[in-house]
């Protein structure tokens, strides 16, 4: 068989849609991993542990060549779906006589295509509102901040944290006012911050370190907690529903999508055929719902 008759078979998609969605099951995992720190770790710890984890994620080699790998994942999983759908269609363009689908497949599997859909437009909606905005908006984001009381609890004085454990002012990035025998005077600010988190002396034009970006902020706002530098979600409510839902549509998916992956590998055997529809379904229901009690966590506590 030819290279190209390969590419364009039946077998070899199913194959391909297998291996990826094999490999988007080991992306959630590791995303919800991250994701619970976000209830698990509170207050300025919490916080620090987040963003330094979203961090790595966005620097690393290694972890952005996996991102590349899994943005290509969901693209071919998706159109590669669509693609078998089209084509079992037109394998059968006569319906059965006699058709009762209820009876020979459970109803997640007969809504493959919907379902993947589906979770394919959450994906898009939830990149718009975190990815995107985290990486293309890098001279408006909100660098990691912390208050430190000054004078007992008179006082707070704002910090941002760098990367090598510095705590500069915020006061210092802003010109301020100060009255002199002269009259009004202004203070230049003493650092300024380029490319989205570096922080610069102003005058020597030297780069002074990195400041986390705050993920944490924009997490928690996005589902009803407010933060400093960012504004007020008034669809809290709705994100966090929706969220929910679509959670519930992954779990729709995953539940025939697991085993089925392995079964078009030729890995489902029936010694473990049991085994692995026990493990799919459990991953079916607890991944999915440990994603949908984060942002219901953050919105209702």
């Amino acid at each position: 068989m030819s290279k190209s008759a390969i590419l364009s078979s039946s077998i070899a998609k199913k194959y391909w849609m297998a291996l990826t969605g094999l490999f988007l099951c080991l992306f959630l995992v590791g995303h919800l991993l991250g994701n619970l720190q976000l209830i698990f770790k509170t207050g300025e710890e919490g916080k620090l542990a987040f963003n330094q984890y979203a961090h790595f994620m966005a620097t690393n080699p290694a972890v952005k060549a996996l991102a590349y790998l899994t943005y290509f994942s969901i693209l071919f999983h998706s159109i590669d779906g669509i693609v078998l759908t089209v084509q079992n269609k037109k394998a059968r363009p006569l319906k059965y006589a006699n058709n009762n689908p209820a009876a020979n497949s459970a109803l997640p599997s007969r809504y493959m295509a919907v379902l993947g859909t589906l979770v394919l437009l959450f994906i898009s909606l939830h990149m718009a509102n975190f990815w995107f905005k985290s990486k293309v908006s890098n001279a408006a984001f909100p660098l990691h901040k912390v208050s430190v009381q000054q004078d007992g609890v008179q006082t707070k004085m704002d910090f941002y944290i760098t990367q090598n454990g510095d705590y500069i002012p915020v006061s210092q990035f802003e010109e301020a006012e100060q009255m002199t025998e002269q009259g009004l005077m202004k203070i230049p600010a003493s650092f300024e911050i380029k490319n989205g988190s570096e922080i610069y002396l102003k005058k020597e034009g030297l780069k002074r370190a990195d400041g986390y970006k705050d993920l944490h902020g924009l997490v928690m706002s996005y589902f009803g907690k407010p933060k400093d530098g960012f504004p007020k979600n008034t669809w809290a409510g709705i994100a966090v529903g929706f969220y929910v839902l679509s959670m519930a549509v992954l779990s729709f998916h995953l539940w025939h999508g697991f085993a089925s992956s392995f079964q078009s590998l030729g890995l489902r055997s029936k010694k473990f055929a049991k085994g692995i529809t026990a493990f799919g379904r459990a991953f079916a229901l607890i991944v999915p719902a440990l994603f949908a009690i984060i942002p219901l966590i953050i919105y209702f506590f």
